[in-house]
Protein backbone atom coordinates (compact mmCIF):
# COMPACT_ATOMS: atom_id res chain seq x y z
CA UNK A 1 0.00 0.00 0.00
CA UNK A 2 1.34 3.42 -0.97
CA UNK A 3 1.30 6.20 1.62
CA UNK A 4 2.09 9.80 0.71
CA UNK A 5 2.63 12.66 3.13
CA UNK A 6 3.00 16.38 2.52
CA UNK A 7 4.13 19.17 4.83
CA UNK A 8 3.60 22.82 3.89
CA UNK A 9 5.91 24.74 6.17
CA UNK A 10 6.96 28.34 6.61
CA UNK A 11 10.34 27.75 4.97
CA UNK A 12 9.99 24.55 2.94
CA UNK A 13 7.45 22.23 1.33
CA UNK A 14 8.13 18.49 1.50
CA UNK A 15 6.64 15.31 0.09
CA UNK A 16 7.38 11.73 1.13
CA UNK A 17 6.20 8.60 -0.69
CA UNK A 18 6.37 5.20 1.00
CA UNK A 19 5.35 1.60 0.48
CA UNK A 20 3.60 0.19 3.57
CA UNK A 21 3.56 -3.61 3.37
CA UNK A 22 1.36 -6.23 5.05
CA UNK A 23 4.22 -6.96 7.47
CA UNK A 24 3.91 -3.34 8.63
CA UNK A 25 7.32 -2.44 7.31
CA UNK A 26 7.62 1.01 5.79
CA UNK A 27 9.91 1.53 2.79
CA UNK A 28 10.54 5.11 1.72
CA UNK A 29 10.41 5.42 -2.07
CA UNK A 30 11.00 9.15 -2.33
CA UNK A 31 11.50 12.20 -0.13
CA UNK A 32 11.76 15.60 -1.79
CA UNK A 33 11.89 19.00 -0.13
CA UNK A 34 12.05 22.47 -1.67
CA UNK A 35 12.42 25.88 -0.01
CA UNK A 36 9.47 28.25 -0.26
CA UNK A 37 8.95 31.91 0.45
CA UNK A 38 5.21 31.81 -0.15
CA UNK A 39 4.16 30.86 3.40
CA UNK A 40 4.68 33.11 6.41
CA UNK A 41 3.06 32.63 9.83
CA UNK A 42 0.97 29.88 8.16
CA UNK A 43 -0.52 32.39 5.73
CA UNK A 44 -0.25 31.94 1.96
CA UNK A 45 1.47 35.05 0.58
CA UNK A 46 1.01 34.17 -3.09
CA UNK A 47 -1.52 31.39 -3.58
CA UNK A 48 -0.78 30.76 -7.26
CA UNK A 49 3.00 30.58 -6.78
CA UNK A 50 2.58 28.19 -3.85
CA UNK A 51 0.19 26.05 -5.89
CA UNK A 52 2.72 25.88 -8.73
CA UNK A 53 5.52 24.95 -6.32
CA UNK A 54 3.46 22.11 -4.85
CA UNK A 55 2.56 20.86 -8.34
CA UNK A 56 6.27 20.66 -9.17
CA UNK A 57 6.97 18.92 -5.85
CA UNK A 58 4.28 16.30 -6.48
CA UNK A 59 5.40 15.77 -10.08
CA UNK A 60 9.00 15.17 -8.97
CA UNK A 61 7.82 12.85 -6.21
CA UNK A 62 5.80 10.79 -8.70
CA UNK A 63 8.79 10.55 -11.00
CA UNK A 64 11.23 9.56 -8.24
CA UNK A 65 8.91 6.98 -6.69
CA UNK A 66 7.45 5.80 -10.02
CA UNK A 67 4.05 6.14 -8.37
CA UNK A 68 0.97 8.16 -9.29
CA UNK A 69 -0.22 10.26 -6.34
CA UNK A 70 -3.98 10.43 -5.86
CA UNK A 71 -4.30 11.08 -2.12
CA UNK A 72 -2.12 12.27 0.75
CA UNK A 73 -1.76 12.59 4.48
CA UNK A 74 -1.30 16.28 5.26
CA UNK A 75 0.30 17.97 8.23
CA UNK A 76 -1.76 20.71 9.85
CA UNK A 77 -0.06 23.21 12.19
CA UNK A 78 -1.50 23.57 15.69
CA UNK A 79 -1.09 27.34 15.85
CA UNK A 80 -4.36 28.77 17.23
CA UNK A 81 -5.48 25.28 18.24
CA UNK A 82 -7.47 24.36 21.34
CA UNK A 83 -6.64 21.51 23.71
CA UNK A 84 -9.57 20.32 25.82
CA UNK A 85 -9.44 17.88 28.72
CA UNK A 86 -12.82 16.64 29.90
CA UNK A 87 -14.27 13.65 31.72
CA UNK A 88 -17.44 11.71 32.41
CA UNK A 89 -18.34 9.72 35.53
CA UNK A 90 -21.18 7.24 36.09
CA UNK A 91 -22.28 5.08 39.01
CA UNK A 92 -22.35 1.36 38.21
CA UNK A 93 -23.24 -0.12 41.64
CA UNK A 94 -20.64 -2.89 41.85
CA UNK A 95 -21.60 -4.26 38.44
CA UNK A 96 -19.28 -5.87 35.94
CA UNK A 97 -18.12 -3.21 33.48
CA UNK A 98 -19.34 -3.80 29.92
CA UNK A 99 -19.38 -1.91 26.63
CA UNK A 100 -22.77 -0.52 27.65
CA UNK A 101 -21.25 1.19 30.69
CA UNK A 102 -18.48 2.72 28.58
CA UNK A 103 -20.91 3.94 25.94
CA UNK A 104 -23.18 5.38 28.63
CA UNK A 105 -20.29 7.37 30.06
CA UNK A 106 -19.37 8.60 26.61
CA UNK A 107 -22.96 9.56 25.79
CA UNK A 108 -23.13 11.62 28.99
CA UNK A 109 -19.86 13.41 28.19
CA UNK A 110 -18.95 16.22 25.77
CA UNK A 111 -17.60 13.66 23.32
CA UNK A 112 -20.11 14.50 20.57
CA UNK A 113 -20.00 18.26 21.14
CA UNK A 114 -19.08 20.22 18.00
CA UNK A 115 -17.45 23.63 17.54
CA UNK A 116 -18.23 25.49 14.31
CA UNK A 117 -14.97 27.48 14.41
CA UNK A 118 -12.68 24.49 14.85
CA UNK A 119 -12.03 21.15 13.20
CA UNK A 120 -11.79 18.16 15.52
CA UNK A 121 -8.47 16.46 14.90
CA UNK A 122 -8.13 14.22 17.96
CA UNK A 123 -10.85 13.11 20.39
CA UNK A 124 -9.79 10.10 22.40
CA UNK A 125 -9.74 8.42 25.80
CA UNK A 126 -6.49 8.92 27.71
CA UNK A 127 -7.32 7.02 30.92
CA UNK A 128 -10.04 5.38 33.03
CA UNK A 129 -10.74 5.48 36.75
CA UNK A 130 -12.45 2.66 38.65
CA UNK A 131 -13.33 3.72 42.20
CA UNK A 132 -10.66 6.47 41.98
CA UNK A 133 -7.95 4.06 40.74
CA UNK A 134 -6.45 5.15 37.42
CA UNK A 135 -5.84 2.61 34.65
CA UNK A 136 -4.67 3.12 31.09
CA UNK A 137 -6.27 0.09 29.48
CA UNK A 138 -9.87 -0.96 28.85
CA UNK A 139 -11.56 -1.72 32.21
CA UNK A 140 -13.99 -4.25 30.70
CA UNK A 141 -14.66 -7.20 33.01
CA UNK A 142 -13.76 -5.38 36.23
CA UNK A 143 -16.24 -4.66 39.03
CA UNK A 144 -16.66 -1.28 40.66
CA UNK A 145 -19.03 1.33 42.03
CA UNK A 146 -17.85 4.29 39.96
CA UNK A 147 -16.45 4.54 36.46
CA UNK A 148 -14.79 7.67 35.15
CA UNK A 149 -13.40 8.24 31.66
CA UNK A 150 -10.86 10.99 30.94
CA UNK A 151 -10.66 12.41 27.40
CA UNK A 152 -8.39 14.65 25.34
CA UNK A 153 -9.63 16.64 22.35
CA UNK A 154 -7.50 18.69 19.95
CA UNK A 155 -9.29 21.28 17.82
CA UNK A 156 -7.62 22.96 14.83
CA UNK A 157 -8.46 26.28 13.21
CA UNK A 158 -10.89 25.94 10.29
CA UNK A 159 -9.49 29.11 8.69
CA UNK A 160 -6.26 27.35 7.79
CA UNK A 161 -8.15 24.24 6.68
CA UNK A 162 -10.17 26.34 4.28
CA UNK A 163 -6.95 27.36 2.51
CA UNK A 164 -5.77 23.75 2.46
CA UNK A 165 -9.07 22.53 0.98
CA UNK A 166 -8.70 25.08 -1.83
CA UNK A 167 -5.22 23.78 -2.56
CA UNK A 168 -6.27 20.13 -2.61
CA UNK A 169 -9.16 20.90 -4.95
CA UNK A 170 -6.91 22.79 -7.36
CA UNK A 171 -4.33 20.01 -7.18
CA UNK A 172 -7.09 17.41 -7.73
CA UNK A 173 -5.74 15.36 -4.83
CA UNK A 174 -7.72 13.86 -1.95
CA UNK A 175 -6.65 14.35 1.65
CA UNK A 176 -6.94 11.08 3.58
CA UNK A 177 -5.95 12.44 6.98
CA UNK A 178 -5.23 15.80 8.58
CA UNK A 179 -2.39 15.18 11.02
CA UNK A 180 -1.40 17.69 13.72
CA UNK A 181 2.22 18.58 12.95
CA UNK A 182 3.47 17.99 16.54
CA UNK A 183 2.03 14.46 16.42
CA UNK A 184 3.71 13.83 13.08
CA UNK A 185 7.12 14.86 14.45
CA UNK A 186 6.62 12.63 17.50
CA UNK A 187 5.70 9.61 15.37
CA UNK A 188 8.88 10.03 13.36
CA UNK A 189 11.16 10.17 16.40
CA UNK A 190 9.71 8.46 19.48
CA UNK A 191 10.38 4.78 20.18
CA UNK A 192 7.60 2.50 21.44
CA UNK A 193 9.12 2.56 24.94
CA UNK A 194 9.22 6.36 24.93
CA UNK A 195 5.51 6.51 24.05
CA UNK A 196 4.67 4.01 26.79
CA UNK A 197 6.77 5.47 29.59
CA UNK A 198 5.95 9.06 28.69
CA UNK A 199 7.79 11.60 26.55
CA UNK A 200 7.67 15.24 25.58
CA UNK A 201 8.60 15.75 21.91
CA UNK A 202 9.67 19.30 21.02
CA UNK A 203 10.09 20.22 17.35
CA UNK A 204 12.18 23.38 16.98
CA UNK A 205 11.17 24.43 13.48
CA UNK A 206 12.07 27.35 11.25
CA UNK A 207 9.27 29.70 12.32
CA UNK A 208 7.47 27.81 15.08
CA UNK A 209 8.01 25.43 17.96
CA UNK A 210 5.62 22.55 18.52
CA UNK A 211 5.11 20.16 21.42
CA UNK A 212 3.56 16.68 21.54
CA UNK A 213 3.21 14.53 24.65
CA UNK A 214 2.71 10.78 24.82
CA UNK A 215 1.93 8.96 28.07
CA UNK A 216 1.10 5.26 28.43
CA UNK A 217 0.93 4.97 24.64
CA UNK A 218 -1.70 7.71 24.46
CA UNK A 219 -1.30 11.03 22.66
CA UNK A 220 -2.38 13.46 25.37
CA UNK A 221 -1.34 16.96 24.28
CA UNK A 222 -0.23 19.11 21.35
CA UNK A 223 0.53 22.79 20.96
CA UNK A 224 2.56 25.24 18.86
CA UNK A 225 3.64 28.87 18.99
CA UNK A 226 5.29 31.17 16.49
CA UNK A 227 8.89 31.22 17.71
CA UNK A 228 11.48 29.18 15.84
CA UNK A 229 15.10 28.92 14.79
CA UNK A 230 14.63 31.72 12.26
CA UNK A 231 14.06 34.09 15.18
CA UNK A 232 17.53 33.17 16.45
CA UNK A 233 18.97 34.00 13.02
CA UNK A 234 17.21 37.38 12.98
CA UNK A 235 18.37 38.14 16.53
CA UNK A 236 21.99 37.51 15.50
CA UNK A 237 21.65 39.63 12.34
CA UNK A 238 20.31 42.56 14.37
CA UNK A 239 22.64 42.05 17.31
CA UNK A 240 25.89 42.13 15.32
CA UNK A 241 24.67 44.20 12.34
CA UNK A 242 25.25 41.63 9.62
CA UNK A 243 23.30 40.10 6.74
CA UNK A 244 20.67 37.39 7.23
CA UNK A 245 22.75 34.85 5.31
CA UNK A 246 25.80 35.63 7.43
CA UNK A 247 23.75 35.34 10.62
CA UNK A 248 22.51 31.90 9.56
CA UNK A 249 26.10 30.84 8.91
CA UNK A 250 27.22 32.18 12.30
CA UNK A 251 24.43 30.27 14.04
CA UNK A 252 25.25 27.03 12.24
CA UNK A 253 29.05 27.12 12.49
CA UNK A 254 29.72 28.98 15.75
CA UNK A 255 26.46 29.21 17.67
CA UNK A 256 25.93 27.50 21.01
CA UNK A 257 23.50 27.79 23.90
CA UNK A 258 26.34 27.20 26.35
CA UNK A 259 29.40 29.42 26.65
CA UNK A 260 33.00 28.67 27.57
CA UNK A 261 35.87 31.00 28.61
CA UNK A 262 37.63 30.41 25.28
CA UNK A 263 34.71 32.03 23.41
CA UNK A 264 36.02 35.48 24.40
CA UNK A 265 39.22 34.85 22.48
CA UNK A 266 37.74 33.31 19.31
CA UNK A 267 37.37 36.20 16.88
CA UNK A 268 35.21 35.97 13.73
CA UNK A 269 35.03 38.33 10.75
CA UNK A 270 31.52 39.04 9.50
CA UNK A 271 30.24 41.07 6.53
CA UNK A 272 28.71 44.46 7.20
CA UNK A 273 24.91 44.63 7.13
CA UNK A 274 25.11 46.72 3.95
CA UNK A 275 26.54 43.69 2.14
CA UNK A 276 29.27 45.81 0.54
CA UNK A 277 32.35 43.89 -0.54
CA UNK A 278 35.44 44.21 1.66
CA UNK A 279 33.37 45.69 4.50
CA UNK A 280 33.83 43.47 7.56
CA UNK A 281 33.35 43.74 11.28
CA UNK A 282 35.05 41.59 13.90
CA UNK A 283 33.23 39.96 16.83
CA UNK A 284 34.00 37.11 19.22
CA UNK A 285 32.08 33.89 19.64
CA UNK A 286 30.91 34.95 23.08
CA UNK A 287 28.87 37.76 21.49
CA UNK A 288 27.00 35.29 19.27
CA UNK A 289 26.21 32.94 22.14
CA UNK A 290 25.00 35.80 24.35
CA UNK A 291 22.37 36.51 21.66
CA UNK A 292 21.37 32.89 21.11
CA UNK A 293 20.94 31.86 24.76
CA UNK A 294 18.07 34.25 25.73
CA UNK A 295 15.99 33.26 22.69
CA UNK A 296 16.43 29.52 23.28
CA UNK A 297 15.73 30.00 26.98
CA UNK A 298 12.54 31.90 26.15
CA UNK A 299 11.43 29.19 23.69
CA UNK A 300 11.96 26.29 26.08
CA UNK A 301 10.38 28.22 28.96
CA UNK A 302 7.25 28.83 26.86
CA UNK A 303 7.03 25.09 26.20
CA UNK A 304 7.37 24.36 29.92
CA UNK A 305 4.79 26.99 30.88
CA UNK A 306 2.24 25.55 28.44
CA UNK A 307 2.81 22.09 29.92
CA UNK A 308 2.26 23.49 33.42
CA UNK A 309 -0.82 25.48 32.39
CA UNK A 310 -2.47 22.24 31.28
CA UNK A 311 -1.49 20.41 34.48
CA UNK A 312 0.71 17.96 32.58
CA UNK A 313 3.73 18.63 34.79
CA UNK A 314 1.92 16.44 37.35
CA UNK A 315 2.61 13.47 35.09
CA UNK A 316 6.29 13.83 36.07
CA UNK A 317 7.44 12.86 32.59
CA UNK A 318 11.22 12.58 32.69
CA UNK A 319 12.02 12.12 29.01
CA UNK A 320 12.30 14.98 26.52
CA UNK A 321 13.04 14.46 22.84
CA UNK A 322 14.10 17.44 20.74
CA UNK A 323 13.87 17.38 16.95
CA UNK A 324 13.47 19.83 14.07
CA UNK A 325 16.18 21.96 12.48
CA UNK A 326 16.81 23.83 15.75
CA UNK A 327 17.78 20.58 17.45
CA UNK A 328 21.15 20.82 15.71
CA UNK A 329 22.19 23.88 17.72
CA UNK A 330 25.22 23.10 19.87
CA UNK A 331 24.54 22.81 23.59
CA UNK A 332 20.75 22.67 23.34
CA UNK A 333 20.47 19.20 24.88
CA UNK A 334 22.43 20.17 28.00
CA UNK A 335 20.49 23.41 28.36
CA UNK A 336 17.13 21.66 27.96
CA UNK A 337 18.11 19.22 30.71
CA UNK A 338 18.37 22.19 33.08
CA UNK A 339 15.03 23.70 32.00
CA UNK A 340 13.02 20.47 32.26
CA UNK A 341 15.05 18.70 34.97
CA UNK A 342 14.81 15.68 32.72
CA UNK A 343 16.69 13.34 30.43
CA UNK A 344 16.94 14.92 26.98
CA UNK A 345 17.65 13.22 23.67
CA UNK A 346 18.27 14.86 20.30
CA UNK A 347 16.32 12.91 17.70
CA UNK A 348 16.50 12.32 14.00
CA UNK A 349 13.85 10.15 12.26
CA UNK A 350 13.72 6.49 13.31
CA UNK A 351 16.55 4.32 11.98
CA UNK A 352 14.10 1.63 10.85
CA UNK A 353 13.03 3.85 7.95
CA UNK A 354 16.48 3.50 6.38
CA UNK A 355 16.58 7.07 5.06
CA UNK A 356 19.64 8.24 3.17
CA UNK A 357 22.02 10.63 4.89
CA UNK A 358 20.47 13.86 3.65
CA UNK A 359 17.00 13.10 5.01
CA UNK A 360 18.00 11.21 8.16
CA UNK A 361 17.88 14.68 9.64
CA UNK A 362 15.80 16.25 12.45
CA UNK A 363 14.61 18.97 10.05
CA UNK A 364 12.46 16.40 8.17
CA UNK A 365 10.77 14.74 11.15
CA UNK A 366 7.50 16.58 10.52
CA UNK A 367 6.91 15.27 7.00
CA UNK A 368 8.29 11.78 7.72
CA UNK A 369 5.75 11.25 10.49
CA UNK A 370 2.88 11.61 8.01
CA UNK A 371 3.49 8.12 6.61
CA UNK A 372 3.51 6.59 10.11
CA UNK A 373 0.08 7.91 11.08
CA UNK A 374 -2.83 5.47 11.43
CA UNK A 375 -6.27 6.98 12.09
CA UNK A 376 -7.44 3.97 14.11
CA UNK A 377 -4.69 4.50 16.69
CA UNK A 378 -6.45 7.71 17.73
CA UNK A 379 -10.02 6.44 17.70
CA UNK A 380 -11.95 4.70 20.48
CA UNK A 381 -11.98 1.03 19.52
CA UNK A 382 -15.54 0.21 20.58
CA UNK A 383 -16.80 3.39 18.89
CA UNK A 384 -15.13 2.77 15.52
CA UNK A 385 -18.34 2.68 13.49
CA UNK A 386 -19.54 5.85 15.16
CA UNK A 387 -16.09 7.40 14.62
CA UNK A 388 -16.25 6.73 10.89
CA UNK A 389 -19.75 8.17 10.64
CA UNK A 390 -18.69 11.15 12.73
CA UNK A 391 -15.60 11.68 10.60
CA UNK A 392 -17.60 11.52 7.38
CA UNK A 393 -20.28 13.84 8.72
CA UNK A 394 -17.68 16.28 10.01
CA UNK A 395 -16.09 16.43 6.55
CA UNK A 396 -19.53 16.79 5.00
CA UNK A 397 -20.50 19.58 7.38
CA UNK A 398 -17.13 21.20 6.79
CA UNK A 399 -17.67 21.30 3.02
CA UNK A 400 -21.20 22.63 3.62
CA UNK A 401 -19.65 25.32 5.79
CA UNK A 402 -17.09 26.09 3.06
CA UNK A 403 -19.80 26.46 0.43
CA UNK A 404 -20.93 29.63 2.17
CA UNK A 405 -17.58 31.27 1.56
CA UNK A 406 -16.16 29.79 -1.64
Amino acid sequence: MIKVGINIGNSKISCIVSDYSISKKTRVLSLISHPTEEVKKNLFLNYQKLLDEIKILISESEKNSQTKIYSINLNIPTIDSLSEFYDSEILIGDEKITDLHLKKAINQSNYFEKNDEYFESINNIVSYEIDNKTVYYSPLGNYGDKLKINFYRLLLSRKYLKNIINLSQDLKINIDNYIPTPLSSALATLSNDEKKLGSICIDLGHSSTSTAIFFNNSFIFADSFMVGSNHVTNDIARGVSTTISSAERLKTLYGSVLSSPSDEHENIEIPNISGEENKFNQINRSKINSIIKPRIEETLEIVWQKIKQNGLNNKKIKNVVITGGGAQLEGIREYAEMIFSSNVRLAKPLDELNLDGRFANPAYSDVIGTILYNFEDYAISFMKNNEKKSKNSSFSSFFTWLDKYI
